[in-house]
């Protein structure tokens, strides 16, 4: 028979949960790589959670006392984050990409693409004030990125691809969500195969990119996501290649082709020394997004 745990007796409020967690995790010599980088974040984002309070309550509220199934709750979340080193946004089914809440579990990546830097600054100066009428997002995922844009392109209609039937689903949830089922559908395809000839201003893509020795390498917190989100072959490109040969097909003659590839920007520098990727610099740090427009595309389609 588990005993019980002294903090159910001896601690009372939300700040002595939170600080129990702080030293918990901290213990544990945990990950921390999604949505977080400390412990105390992660102790703050898991007790409120449970105490049903947004991240940004007045700090007054963590004098406020839990009830004992509240901090049956919240111990439960603490063991599983150190136990099974399962990410905090899974615990708790929610992520924030650029300021915005989304669902998440098991079924899609959790929310931390770099893109953001990009769609905050309106995808200045590639876009060139180019009205933007479509976009896509390939291998949406949660559907964070495409329906950012959407947010950002108030006009636009938005088209969120990914192979998964599991992540799609994730997907359309976090559309209802944000009340963008006029203008943006989550569509089951392999890449483009289902964007039915359309042409778009903007291709945006987060797509898996990494190699077989960084996963292997992984702290553990990364295996909770799927494999598909996460490996493209040994190089880490293999789907970005098939991005790269296929896109210009389907970004208009002023369209514009942005795409993460984290750490396997050496390997896709070594495999096209002379193509002109862009490399952007990102404000809030992180490496490995290109921009590449649909007349360079085209330009060097036979390297591809």
């Amino acid at each position: 028979m588990s005993q019980r745990d002294p903090a159910l007796d001896q601690l009372h409020s939300i700040k002595d949960f939170i600080r129990l967690g702080v030293s918990r995790l901290r213990a544990a010599d945990l990950y921390y790589g999604h949505g977080t980088d400390n412990a105390w974040d992660e102790a703050v984002q898991l007790v409120l959670h449970v105490a049903g309070l947004p991240w940004n309550v007045d700090p007054a509220i963590q004098d406020a006392r839990l009830l004992e199934s509240e901090k049956a709750q919240v111990l439960e979340l603490f063991r599983r984050r150190i136990e099974e080193r399962i990410p905090a946004p899974y615990l708790i089914g929610e992520a924030w990409f650029c300021e915005l809440p989304f669902y998440v579990d098991e079924r899609t990546l959790v929310p931390r693409s770099p893109i953001a830097d990009l769609i905050r600054e309106g995808f200045e100066p590639w876009l060139n004030e180019t009205p933007v009428a479509r976009v896509l997002d390939l291998c949406t995922g949660s559907g964070c990125i495409g329906i950012a844009c959407a947010l950002l392109f108030d006009d636009a209609e938005v088209d969120l691809v990914d192979l998964s039937a599991g992540a799609l689903e994730v997907c359309r949830r976090n559309i209802t969500r944000h009340r963008l089922d006029d203008r943006v559908q989550a569509i089951e395809s392999d890449l483009f195969a289902g964007a039915d000839g359309r042409r778009y201003q903007l291709i945006v893509s987060n797509p898996p990119y990494v190699d077989a020795n960084d996963y292997n390498s992984m702290p553990p917190e990364y295996h909770h996501e799927p494999v598909l989100g996460l490996t493209s072959g040994e190089d880490g490109l293999d789907i970005t290649r098939r991005i790269l040969r296929e896109a210009s097909d389907y970004l208009t003659a002023d369209g514009l082709l942005v795409v993460e590839v984290g750490n396997s920007e050496v390997a896709l520098q070594a495999a096209y020394p002379d193509v002109p990727f862009i490399w952007v610099e990102l404000p809030s740090g992180g490496n490995g997004v290109f921009v590449l427009s649909a007349q360079e595309l085209n330009e060097y389609r036979d390297r591809f």
